[in-house]
């Protein structure tokens, strides 16, 4: 029997007296029937309020790259909140944090602590302008930074407003940004180096940085083609431009080094957040020496009450040593599991014929749902993906699949934790295929 959420129902209804819009991140209230309420969660499993159980593969929006409550980290928080909360000043924890940054991703030799990935990015663009005298910040379609005005300049345009090929828009999602922002980016498309060359070249000794989704997991599961994070890097080194990884989504889950690692790359400077720190509040703007120079010498300020907070640095020692102890079985384990959960989704797909058609290397993949008469094939970048995505048709499936017990990202993305087993994988697939059955039975396309 599906589930049913009266209690979530119950709350949603009462926090709207309390809290604007009853949710406190607007993607939240994505979710259908209702934004959810949980009340615990154990490894790869969580409960909400009503009782009902979900093989979890949201993981607080890829943080909990060590599933729900284990039991190792919480011990690291209670032994340290007995210790202190919070001073504002330094202790030990951040050095030896830092030195486990520097053992293992190999671009990172300097690191500052921050409380989210929008700060650090905040932090990472202001460092590159001061560093290099110039103004202009290149992003990429699809690409997510953080919710600040420019996190998302040129983030998700609708089709309307795209622009041309050649000079993808520069639009903001949001009212009441500075004016003057959007005017300091340029917006180039993913996966095209000869794209990216030409937008360089147009704005030669103007641009500070290029900002980047080592492998986009906001938009769809894009990776990067063979060969184009060389051709970012490659740019950069030609027009004395920083190269500045947005690890946020990839950072430790594409295993100990990154997805800078996992696709040899070095940037300049790299943000860490989610897995950082395993579910408390916490990033890391590293990067090399030259690269923070400009911060060591205070022309670039950086600084925050909470920055290097005792409990999430706590929380992120413990999370480093997990990843550093399994070695080069991270992450073979977690791609392996993906690509079988990939493989039962897409078999259950062409069972019922609906279009679903996961993509991404496994430790991460998104479930892409064809619109009727979309090509097959891999989507290449943001404008391909919403060109054949059918998003109303994956949200249907989605409330099966929630339904039935199987709990995946609003958006399309499936995160696999260092928990997860090959018993949640076949009992996940074993709801999905109820969740397919019902979905082939009950959708209709919109008239």
């Amino acid at each position: 029997m599906a589930y049913t959420f009266p209690r979530s129902t119950e709350l949603f209804t009462r926090a709207q007296n309390s809290i604007a819009g009853g949710i406190n991140s607007g993607i939240r209230k994505l979710e259908q029937p209702v934004p959810l309420y949980f009340e615990k969660g154990e490894g790869a499993r969580v409960w909400d309020v009503d009782g009902n159980e979900y093989i979890d593969f949201q993981l607080g929006q890829g943080a909990l790259l060590y599933g729900h409550a284990p039991s190792g980290l919480a011990a690291e928080l209670a032994k340290q909140a007995r210790l202190g909360l919070h001073w504002a000043a330094q202790c030990e924890l951040e050095i030896e944090v830092a030195e486990r940054l520097q053992q293992m991703v190999p671009s990172v030799e300097l690191v500052r602590f921050n409380n989210s990935a929008t700060e650090a990015v905040m932090a990472a663009l202001r460092l590159a302008r001061t560093h290099t005298g110039r103004q202009l910040v290149l992003r990429f379609e699809g690409h997510y930074h953080g919710w600040s005005d420019e996190g998302l300049v040129g983030f998700a345009n609708p089709p309307g407003a795209w622009g041309d090929d050649e000079n993808p828009a520069r639009t903001h999602p949001s009212k009441g940004i500075i004016p003057e922002v959007p005017e300091h980016f340029v917006v180039a498309r993913w996966n095209d180096a000869e794209h990216l060359r030409r937008r360089v070249a147009e704005y030669r000794g103007q641009i500070a940085a290029i900002i980047f989704e080592p492998a986009v997991c906001n938009t769809c599961c894009i990776e990067p083609e063979d060969g184009f994070l060389q051709a970012i890097r490659e740019v950069c080194d030609e027009d004395g431009i920083m190269m500045i990884a947005d690890e946020t989504i990839t950072g430790f889950r594409f295993g100990a080094g990154g997805a800078q690692a996992y696709y040899d790359v070095r940037p300049d400077l790299t943000i860490f957040g989610k897995a950082i720190g395993g579910g408390t509040p916490f990033a890391a703007l590293a990067g090399t020496k030259a690269a923070m120079a400009k911060i060591i010498s205070g022309e670039s300020i950086h600084a925050g009450t909470l920055n290097a907070n005792p409990l999430c640095l706590a929380a992120s020692r413990w999370c480093l040593d997990e990843v550093i102890a399994l070695g080069e079985e991270h992450p073979r384990t977690t791609n392996r599991l993906g690509q079988q959960m990939m493989a039962g989704l897409r078999e259950l797909a062409d069972q019922h014929g609906v279009p679903l058609r996961p993509q991404g290397p496994g430790l991460a993949f998104h479930t892409v749902m064809l619109k009727p008469g979309a090509k097959e094939g891999k989507v290449l970048d943001y404008r391909d993906y919403v060109l054949r995505h059918d998003a109303p048709r994956w949200a249907h499936l989605r409330r099966c699949l929630l339904e039935e017990g199987v709990r995946a990202i609003e958006r399309g993305l499936w995160s696999i934790s260092l928990v997860h087993t090959e018993q949640d994988i076949s009992d996940a697939l074993e709801r999905a295929a109820r969740a397919f059955a019902r979905h082939a039975a009950e959708w209709q396309a919109p008239a």
